[in-house]
Order: structure tokens, then sequence, then C-alpha cells
């Protein structure tokens, strides 16, 4: 199946839906094909926006408050109101040589300002982020969904061939670790486990050992059963939490995959969009279509469990009613903890969970936002800005790759401000 076929069965679908409060949202999500339903997820959801005025476009902390339904609506800080005569900055520096057709994810390196790029043009591309230079280029049969490094020296892409591939970027040559029978939409690189961990449409997932030799029969350790289609994995330490369709979240300890340490739903709505694990490898945040982030967290204790929260984002009101976007993308600095959300308006926020604060807004970027990365040390965000055929082929902005230099004031958490005692 061609990817020009695929997008275009994909078409935007406006939703009137109301909240437990009587709200009216705009819902921006996908009428997606019969067609495609069952070997295809709702994978790239996309919307345009207007041009973003000056007052959206400002860099002003908003602070999140409680709802009835546990869910954060944000509430401008009055005290940061000053900050509305600074200009937004520049989106960032653009990466030359970009791919052609829709970006499905980068990731920079652990070693390194090397940046990954997999996109629907059926290639995987490696940057140096920081001299803007395209190093290397792997084509591969079909649609690239997903890339990863295993060191600087090689890296990991699925695809919609079905296929896992190992890429060396030395000598710009790549294997086949082995197959999925559907499309493989996820893929991680396990430092502790030294193991490969791919996530298919075709409801498994998989364990692959690339340090042996070529082949599925040499190279697969395992093959775990999931309740429906992986749309999203991430990792931190031995921990390995798997999203899936049907608003599932399982939660695995890689040193027993037997079966899941916990079985989860989603406490979004909505489809997942991303997942991702906090850096100190306490929870995770979720992301959905519906213009929502949730924090979670693993401990199942009561005390841990009432910490957990989830905020609306990437909404704006217009004629009385809320536009809502996809968040497709979240990105935690490896530094300070905040974490950065793209989403589908074509922005990019950075958040402080624990204080329940948005640090920073970037200026609007040309389309969608589909993938983020923050740097080894946190200086640099890879931001991909990438449209992705919800209104069909048509003339639309570039696919493109920025990179941006992160200022502390951006990511940094603001220290609590409490009252002084009565005298």
């Amino acid at each position: 199946m061609s990817p020009s076929l695929l997008k275009q069965a994909n078409r935007p679908l406006i939703l009137n839906l109301k909240e437990p409060l009587d709200h009216k949202i705009t819902f921006v999500s996908l009428l997606f094909s019969s067609i495609f339903q069952t070997a295809f997820p709702l994978s790239f959801l996309s919307h345009h926006s207007p041009s973003p005025t000056t007052l959206s476009t400002l860099q002003n902390s908003k602070t999140l408050k409680h709802t009835r339904t546990q869910t954060l609506s944000l509430s401008l800080s009055p005290s940061n109101s000053a900050m509305t005569a600074v200009p937004p900055p520049a989106p960032g520096r653009e990466l030359s040589s970009p791919p052609s057709d829709g970006i499905s994810n980068l990731r920079f390196s652990n070693h390194s300002d090397h940046l990954l790029v997999s996109s629907w043009d059926k290639t995987v591309r490696l940057y140096d982020a920081s001299a803007n230079v395209l190093r290397g280029e792997f084509k591969h049969g079909g649609p690239v969904l997903d890339c990863c490094f295993h060191d600087d020296s090689s890296g990991f892409s699925a695809g919609a061939d079905n296929t896992v591939r190992r890429l060396v970027f030395s000598s710009s040559k790549e294997d086949i670790l082995g197959r999925h029978d559907a499309p493989v939409r996820c893929v991680e690189y396990s430092y502790a486990a030294g193991q490969l961990i791919t996530g298919s449409w075709d409801k498994t997932l998989k364990c692959w050992d690339p340090r042996g030799a070529s082949g599925q029969e040499r190279t697969l350790v395992g093959t775990y059963p999931q309740p429906e289609r992986v749309y999203s994995l991430s990792l931190v330490g031995n921990r390995l939490v798997v999203a899936t369709a049907g608003r599932h979240v399982n939660v695995y300890d890689l040193r027993n995959m037997s079966q899941p340490e916990q079985r989860r739903e989603s406490s979004l709505k909505y489809q997942t969009r991303c997942v991702r694990c906090y850096p100190n490898g306490t929870g995770y945040a979720l992301s959905s279509v519906e213009g929502r982030v949730a924090m979670e967290f693993f401990d199942l204790s009561e005390a841990s469990q009432t910490k957990k929260y989830a905020f609306k984002c990437h909404r704006k009101s217009e004629a009385g009613r809320d536009i809502v976007y996809p968040v497709n993308a979240i990105a935690f600095h490896p530094i300070y903890g905040t974490f950065a959300t793209g989403g589908c308006d074509g922005y990019v926020n950075v958040w402080d969970g624990n204080n329940k604060k948005r640090l920073y807004q970037y200026s609007k970027y040309p389309t969608s936002i589909a993938a983020l990365s923050f740097s080894r040390d946190g200086r640099l965000l890879a931001v991909a800005s990438s449209y992705t055929f919800e209104e069909g082929d048509k003339p639309h902005e570039p696919d493109s790759i920025f990179v941006r230099s992160v200022n502390e004031i951006e990511v940094k958490p603001k220290p609590k401000v409490y009252p002084n005692p009565p005298a």
C-alpha cells in the first residue's frame, strides 16, 4: 500500500463534544477509513490553525488549576504580565537536507549532538545537529515509522514494511534483525537489558538481542501479546511502558517479561498519542488526541496515586468554542526533569510537572509538531514540523527540522514563593 493512499484515507472530522462542565469543544480528529482501520491505527493527526496572534505566542508562565473532574485548566499568572512585551524567539536553526515527506520521529544520541530522523519518505537520516550536516542516509522499502540510537556508530529503525533493521553509520550498511506481521510502529533500545524492544500493529511486543547474528531465529528473545495495536513505548531503567489502542497501558519489568507488572487503562478518555517516562523513574506522562496530558506514577500506594493529575493543553478559544488539538509529542529535559509537548496546533510548550506550571511557549511553527527531542545535556531541542496529509495531497509547508538552543529560563523550574508569616 502506497504512503499517499494511506495518508489520503485520513480526513479531518470535526466533532462537537460536551465536557462534564458543559464546555463546548471542537475536537480536531481524523475520519479513519474502515478499509485501513484494522491494519493502520490513527497515527498521524494534524490540523492547520490560523497564524498566531501576539497574545497567543507570549512565553507567559501559566498556572494549572484543578476542576471537579481532576483535570487542570490554564489561567494566566498576573505576576508575569510584564513579559508580554518580549517578542517571541525565533523557532531555531533549520536543518538542511530535510526529509521529503512526513517526519515520524527524531532522536538525539546519548553520546553526541547527532540526530537520527525517520520519515514517510522511506529514509532514515543521520545529522550532526550542531554542524547542520547530513552525515548519512538509509533507504528502506516502505515508510519508516520510528528510529533510535544504539550508540554513535549504529542505530535501529522500524517501518511499514514490517521489518526491524540495524543501521551501521560508518559503512552505511544495514541488516534486518527480524520482522513483525504488521507495520512496526515503535522501537526502543534498552541499555539496561542490552535488548531492542519493538511494538507493532500486529498487537505484539518483541525483544531482540542485536549482538546475535542477523536473522530472526538468532536475534529474537521473546514475543509478548498485547491487548491492542502498539502506539507508543518508553523506557526508564528496567521499566518499559507500552501504550496501545483501546487506551490500554502495560508496565513491564524487563527482567521478567512473562507478564506485565501492571495493567492499566489510560485516565484520558480519548486515544493515546505518546507516552514518555519521567527521567527519575517514578512514573510517566501520557498524551491524547484530545489536547490533554496525564501525569501518572508507578507506585500504587494511595499516597502516590493522589499525586497523579491531568491537564488541558494545545487548545484555543474561537467564537466561544474551544478548538482542541492532538498532543503528538512529549520530551523530558535530561537535567531539570521539566518537559516539552508538541501539538497539531504547531506550538511547543514547556511544563514544570511538579509545580503544575507552564514555563514557556515557543512561537508557532509552520505546521504540526510531529516529534520532539532534547539533546543529552539539554542544550538543544530538535523540533519536527511536518504536515501529515490530513487535508489530502495539496500544496503545504515543507517538512522541516528545527534545532533551537535552549535557554535555562525556558526549562528550569521556578522556586515556589511562599507568603511571609504574619508578624
